[in-house]
């Protein structure tokens, strides 16, 4: 009689190992209600290699730790759509690789999936276990524990190893979510970033040797990239010394050319119904003296009037009535400002979409909704956000606006109308915390990986085996 092998008996969470991907421990939630294996894999590549598709790959194998970061590679095996645990279908690489779990080790398909917002860097699946394994989920860490101190000698000491590229933050408050998120990301990635306040820096104009100096005398010679985020009061200079970087041969991104255009929304606007976008019907106006002919040129009330200087909400007044737009109107004529008079849209019920771009891409999207009492322009002092998904219309539209100001990274804000989707603002310095907070995705990781692949920059590829 053949004899049959005893199965493995595990819990609900279990250490495991994957020798080819240099992975030599990472905590896997094991759930039999899902079909196939998942392991956490960020800066996902396609390339060819011998003729075949592959696909490089980067891992952070320890749950609240970015520090800690492997490179993989593998040979594609399959593209299959996984619906994620927030209902969101997506179309996942798939590779094959051995498995080591206790003493046993065998080949498994794994998707690769950004797993930050989850509880586990891996979710082992039923196919991995048919025939090998029989779950008891009373318990956990059947196979053993590791010990933090193993983990360190694992991971740690390789991360403190890594020597990566010198990348300069301009902005003007440090203690920022945004501004902090991005250093973080930076070096836990092996970067050195260093916060570089715009008001603080000064320029030597020069032929051959141009060069930017920080508060002290500080020379800024050895940049490789410099991330720009530029409040809008202190655009012009901020836009000069982004210059002042690229004169250097110092990647900028944003550029100051995108930057400048995005801050022009009028510009901005008439760029975009040129290249086909299109956008809520819109006035223009230096304190007009024909006010009712500018309430009537978008549609009557109500409208929205903002400043053209206007930002993150302010300077933007809802006018319900025709009465209240002329008030609203001539109060702003003291102000001698440029103003846009904007259809108000109804359909859309205090609702607009914030999509996350990086280099052509759209890499997050949430829907905003302003407070009770409030619109949609206050949806940045108040209201939620949710994690929403958007119709391949909407992609198009947020990717395209944003290409056409040469923006790499971009929030681009759009209204949902009975006609369609319309675009309302492209942002150069989208904040990241209500869109990190809400879809769980690493924005910040997305943009300084961005920026290795521009300058060229490979984390090197872990060979060791276990």
């Amino acid at each position: 009689m053949k004899e049959t092998k005893a199965k493995i008996i595990i819990g609900s969470e279990e250490w495991c190992a994957f020798p080819d991907l240099g992975l030599p421990a990472i905590k896997a939630r094991v759930d039999s209600g899902a079909k196939t294996s998942s392991i956490h894999a960020f800066n996902i590549r396609k390339f060819r290699k011998n003729g075949e598709s592959w696909v490089s790959f980067e891992v952070h194998p320890l749950q609240n730790n970015r520090r800690a970061v492997i490179r993989c590679e593998k040979p594609v095996v399959d593209k299959r759509v996984v619906k994620s645990s927030s209902g969101i279908s997506e179309t996942r690489y798939v590779i094959l690789t051995p498995l080591k779990i206790g003493l046993e080790t065998w080949d498994v398909e794994l998707t690769l999936a950004n797993r930050d917002s989850m509880g586990y860097r891996m979710l082992l699946g039923r196919e991995a276990m048919s025939g090998r394994m029989i779950v008891d989920p009373s318990l956990n860490f059947c196979l053993g524990k590791i010990s933090t101190a193993k983990l360190d000698d694992y991971y740690e000491k390789r991360a403190q190893s890594r020597s990566g590229l010198r990348i300069g933050l301009l902005a003007s408050n440090p203690d920022l979510y945004s501004n902090q998120r991005i250093l973080e990301a930076g070096e836990e990635r092996g970067h050195e970033m260093e916060f570089l306040d715009i008001r603080q820096c000064y320029m030597k104009l020069d032929a051959v040797e141009p060069e930017v100096h920080y508060r002290g005398g500080k020379v800024l010679d050895d940049l490789d990239a410099a991330i720009t985020r530029i409040r809008p009061s202190i655009t012009f200079y901020g836009c000069a010394l982004a210059r002042q970087f690229e004169s250097m041969g110092v990647l900028t991104v944003n550029s100051s050319a995108s930057i400048s255009q995005s801050r022009d929304k009028l510009y901005a606007l008439q760029l975009m119904l040129k290249s086909g976008i299109s956008i809520p019907t819109t006035g223009f106006a230096n304190s007009p003296m024909d006010t009712n002919d500018l309430i009537e040129m978008v549609g009557g009330a109500p409208l929205i009037v903002k400043l053209l200087e206007g930002t993150q909400g302010r300077g933007v007044v809802l006018a319900e009535t025709s009465k209240a737009a002329e008030s609203v109107i001539n109060a702003f004529k003291a102000l001698r400002a440029n103003l846009l008079v904007q259809e108000f849209i109804k359909e859309a019920d205090g609702k607009d979409l914030r999509c996350f771009v990086v280099d052509g891409k759209v890499v997050a999207s949430i829907q905003r909704e302003a407070a009770p009492g409030e619109f949609r322009a206050n949806l940045h002092q108040g209201g939620s956000a949710s994690i929403v998904k958007i119709t391949p219309r909407e992609r198009m539209l947020a990717i395209k606006s944003a290409k056409i100001l040469g923006l790499s990274f971009a929030g681009v804000d759009i209204i949902r109308s009975k006609n369609g989707p319309l675009l309302l603002e492209v942002n150069s310095s989208p904040g990241l915390e209500g869109i990190e907070a809400a879809t769980g995705k690493d924005i910040a990781g997305m943009m300084i990986s961005s920026i290795e692949k521009k300058l060229g920059w490979k984390r090197k590829l872990s060979t060791e085996k276990y």
